[in-house]
């Protein structure tokens, strides 16, 4: 049996009337919108998927194409430059001015990827400027609604996004994109050491929406002004029933091995540690094992992470820095040898990006490379980046 399958037998469409009944439940005692119980707890009608194509577009920011669904995670193409950066031990707490997001450059990306109908769903990691900074833009150009924490709702809405498009993911939610296709929100942590970099580090979420500086039109990008991480970060885990086989993969865009198992505590609410996190939603997937984990961290990342996803194949995100344009491409290769010695021994693939916008189609027969050229040269990029 493959390794992330599991028995079906004619109780799934119970199984799927439970779950929705469950997430009812979950969203009203939240105090959730009409609109956002409507769009969680009833599918979209969508065609079957039989796989899904993944486009990696550069640090955490990615496109999965499931059949006619389409959702980008941070989608963060612009890029503030480095020398606006200071103050705090990581020299990233505050920005000597406000930025606004680069529309352009986010359109170009928007329509290289086959334009608004392939982008019906939004996520972010967290609410980091890294990561957040674009998904207001995302949403304006598509109309697609977002998922993500309570900073970045407040992000979006001061950006003028209406608060009924921004659906507020605390973790532990399990929501129904389709009847085929279950999404599982995972609270997660940030990288870093809370002793080293607290203001990078520790579980921060605004209060309210940020004001947008009347010089520039934009907000400020440091992590101590208006992008902290939205309380630390959400994981997500998909799960796709296709009639040739089930499929999933766990995607996390930040981590800290340091205090992966100690619950994340925001305003005096307990969260749940992030490896508990992880286990409760493989369990409530019905799921012992993932196709792929798409992460970041590292071997202390992966040496707590394997053990408990036992994903088939790993295709590593957010190493490629932070400042580099997008329109350069791929800034470095991929190297960490300690990690591919430690995914061999456990018989993991590695999946390594060799320019943005590669892309793989994954089903229930694992994982592989497909052709994307075309949809590079239209963004200036070669197929694979020389070095």
């Amino acid at each position: 049996m493959h390794r992330s399958s599991c028995l079906f037998s004619d109780s799934v469409q119970v199984s799927r009337y439970n779950r929705s009944h469950q997430l009812m439940n979950r969203v009203l005692q939240t105090g959730a919108t009409v609109a956002a119980l409507a769009a969680m707890v009833f599918p979209t009608t969508a065609a079957v998927p039989s796989f899904v194509e993944i486009t990696w577009m550069s640090m955490a920011n990615l496109h999965y194409q499931i059949a006619d669904i389409g959702i980008v995670t941070d989608g963060y193409i612009t890029r503030v430059p480095e020398e606006a950066f200071y103050g705090g031990p990581s020299g990233l707490a505050q920005t000597r001015t406000a930025f606004r997001p680069d529309v352009v450059n986010v359109r170009r990306v928007l329509n290289a990827l086959g334009g608004s109908n392939h982008v019906t769903r939004l996520l972010t990691g967290h609410s980091h400027w890294d990561h957040s900074f674009d998904i207001g833009t995302w949403s304006k150009l598509t109309g697609a609604p977002i998922i993500g924490s309570q900073t970045t709702c407040y992000q979006v809405m001061a950006e003028g996004v209406s608060p009924t498009q921004c659906q507020v993911a605390v973790g532990k939610e399990q929501i129904a994109i389709t009847q085929d296709i279950n999404l599982f929100v995972v609270r997660w942590n940030h990288s870093g050491d809370p002793s080293v970099n607290p203001e990078q580090h520790n579980a921060v979420e605004l209060n309210a929406a940020p004001k947008i500086d009347t010089a520039t039109g934009g907000l400020r990008a440091g992590v101590a002004e208006d992008f902290p991480n939205g309380g630390g970060s959400r994981g997500f885990l998909f799960v796709v029933d296709s009639p040739e086989g089930r499929f999933s993969w766990f995607q996390q865009s930040s981590a800290s091995a340091i205090d992966l198992h100690v619950p994340i505590v925001v305003n005096g609410v307990d969260y749940g540690a992030p490896i508990d996190n992880l286990r409760n939603a493989l369990a409530d997937a019905n799921l012992d094992s993932v196709d792929l984990w798409i992460g970041t961290g590292g071997l202390p990342i992966a040496e707590l992470i394997i053990p408990v996803l036992r994903p088939r194949a790993y295709l590593p995100i957010h190493w490629d820095g932070l400042w580099a344009p997008f329109e350069d491409g791929l800034p470095q290769p991929f190297a960490s040898p300690d990690l591919e010695n430690y995914l061999k021994q456990n018989d993991v693939t590695l999946v390594t990006p060799k320019q943005f916008m590669d892309k793989w189609r994954l089903d229930s027969t694992g994982i592989r490379e497909l052709d994307n050229r075309a949809v590079k040269e239209t963004l200036g990029f070669s197929n694979v980046q020389a070095f």
